[in-house]
């Protein structure tokens, strides 16, 4: 199949114009100008005024709590909304987080979304959530201690056995000892063991509130004094949530940082020296009105940083009244609008090939280069503008969504 578009947008290269892009099977096997990938039998697509580009890449999200978009208003403090997420879900049933997961797997899909990095606090719904999307799936099987029934060594266990037994068809798996505050010191070196071993990804809220901050940093505060009341042991408290990690061995190029609002100069040095990749959630920042993401210091000390929707449980509603969609585009615009002096091209890059890098398939997802998955959204292009710019413009809706060489979503295809 050879596909012709006004633009290829191969994310880690120049911008082609009237470009086309040749695949074999699942994979991309030449990539150039379309008048010198012409000569060959393969059957021509001419996608007409539009941009080809690789599939977006979500690097946060909890599928799991989609349909409670809207229903919880913006909390006074980060503990209160804790409180109000924890007896929401006591009220849900399995079939409310299964509708739920398919539910935002669809929204992703509709608006360009060809791989998600998710955090599954249901680990029964796998594998049949999987078989419900084509879209890659790569799950972080979620781990919390706080009020545990169960000990660490066999919460991870039965984290392994289930995706050992149940082996990912289109994605990856990796673990999320959920945060600092919510996991304790046995679970997190019980995770970063079983990640180590199986040479899976670890993901991890890290940093995200003042009320963690003050936990850790001064061992006091609104989040201190509730889980100490909850009989977690808070021998761990007196430095930082990164420092503390980074003494257990937890950051790592393997390593997932969710947030990261609340970092010093030091802290910032040691995500950068291991390696250790960050995701910031535009929409979910402005919802808690957390500090500024620091975003300057982090690029200035080379970490690779990504774009994710977090939940729509931490998402405020649209103003037309609406239920909040999982759509990244609406992310895009809102760290664009936060801020304005970053590259477009650069905020393109946090939604393709630096999501692709932290999952570890930088060289296969989120670009379009030869080898590559044949993974590709298009969206409306007619004239001679940036394309990065088009990009940060697009609604999301309405783009034509391939994933592994086929057609999922194609209403711009003819």
């Amino acid at each position: 199949m050879l596909l012709r578009a006004r633009v290829i947008l191969p994310i880690t290269a120049p911008p082609i114009e009237d470009g086309a892009v040749r695949i074999e099977g699942e994979r991309i096997v030449e990539v150039g100008r379309y008048k010198d990938l012409t000569n060959s039998d393969s059957h021509e697509h001419d996608l007409g005024e539009v941009i080809l580009m690789p599939g977006l890449i979500n690097a946060h999200c909890h599928l799991d709590y989609t349909n409670m978009g809207g229903v919880i208003s913006p909390p006074s403090s980060f503990v209160d909304w804790i409180q109000t997420i924890i007896a929401l879900k006591a009220d849900w049933t399995y079939s409310d987080y299964a509708n739920s997961w398919i539910a935002g797997a669809n929204q992703l899909l509709e608006s360009g979304c060809t791989t998600v990095a998710d955090i599954e606090c249901v680990p029964e719904l796998i594998p049949e959530v999987w078989r419900s999307t084509p879209m890659r799936v790569h799950t972080f099987h979620e781990l919390i201690s706080v009020r545990g029934r169960q000990t660490p060594r066999a919460q991870v266990a039965e984290a392994v056995a289930n995706f050992t037994n149940n082996p990912n068809p289109n994605g990856g798996v990796g673990l999320s000892p959920h945060a600092p505050y919510s996991t304790s010191s046995e679970l997190r070196d019980e995770a970063t063991r079983a990640a180590n071993e199986n040479s899976w990804c670890l993901c991890m809220h890290i940093a995200e509130s003042e009320a963690e901050d003050q936990m850790f940093r001064n061992s006091s505060g609104e989040m201190f004094d509730w889980l100490a009341r909850n009989n977690r042991s808070m021998a761990d408290c007196g430095q930082s949530p990164v420092k503390l990690l980074h003494k257990s061995g937890m950051l790592s190029d393997h390593t997932i940082a969710v947030h990261c609002n609340e970092l010093d100069s030091e802290d910032i040095e040691l995500i950068a020296r291991t390696k250790t990749h960050v995701v910031h959630c535009p929409q979910s920042h402005a919802y808690f009105g957390h500090n500024p993401f620091p975003l300057k210091e982090l690029q200035n000390a080379g970490v690779n940083i990504s774009l994710g929707t977090d939940s729509l449980a931490s998402t405020k509603a649209p103003t037309s009244g609406l239920k909040p969609r999982l759509n990244l585009f609406d992310e895009v615009k809102q760290f664009a609008k936060a801020n304005p002096n970053t590259p477009p091209q650069q905020i393109s890059e946090m939604v393709t090939i630096n999501s692709a890098t932290a999952l570890g398939h930088g060289d296969e997802l989120g670009q379009v280069v030869t080898n590559a998955h044949a993974d590709f959204i298009t969206i409306p292009h007619s004239t001679n503008g940036d394309p990065y710019e088009a990009l940060l413009e697009h609604e999301g809706l309405g783009s034509s969504v391939m994933i592994n060489g086929r057609w999922i979503y194609a209403p711009l295809i003819g």
